[in-house]
């Protein structure tokens, strides 16, 4: 039965953005259990290399400023309006970032990916409650360091929008088949 569960959730996960999203705010019992979600993914020599930084209510305007005004010259007045209403409409924009070990233990990628591993915990939570979910990675991520007041050796990964949703479209989502991935060494 748990493992019907598991595949379940693990195989409904998908990007919903935050267009679907209907406004209302996601209960922070949930927001917790998210978050308590992610601190339990695998990292080597525990670093524990994830560094959250969550926007809600009006603080959720101020990152959107931020993020207009840290690119107002090399963005159209379309895609700022798009920016805005991507972050208002949300429920939680959650900062995704990434302590680097300072004594250097593992490599970089290894850190990455536990950080990756510590989001999709959080996917797989917001798929289970029915949260709306999206990791959204642009250019200006490299902008952040300041307006989040990243300490060295710590840089942001993106952003993981989190909204509420009534009804999705049905989109069928194309999935690879797995054996064309697959070398059997028997």
């Amino acid at each position: 039965m748990k493992e019907k569960i598991i595949n379940e959730i693990i195989r409904l996960r998908k990007s919903i953005y935050p267009s679907q999203y209907n406004g209302e705010k996601i209960p922070e019992r949930i927001i917790k259990d998210i978050l308590e979600n992610a601190n339990t993914a695998p990292n080597h020599k525990l670093t524990y290399p994830w560094r959250f930084h969550v926007f809600s209510g009006d603080k959720k305007n101020i990152l959107a400023q931020e993020i207009i005004k840290l690119n107002h010259d090399t963005i159209s007045n379309n895609k700022k309006k798009r920016i805005k209403d991507k972050i208002t409409t949300s429920s939680h924009v959650i900062c995704i970032c990434m302590q680097r070990d300072q004594e250097n233990r593992v490599p970089e990628w290894e850190e990455i990916a536990a950080t990756s591993m510590a989001v999709q915990n959080m996917w797989l939570t917001c798929t289970a409650n029915n949260i709306g979910c999206y990791w959204s990675s642009p250019e200006y991520i490299k902008k952040m360091n300041i307006f989040l007041e990243l300490e060295e050796g710590q840089r942001c990964l993106g952003f993981l929008y989190l909204g509420m949703y009534n009804i999705l479209p049905d989109i069928k989502v194309r999935k690879k088949d797995i054996s064309e991935n697959i070398i059997w060494h028997i």
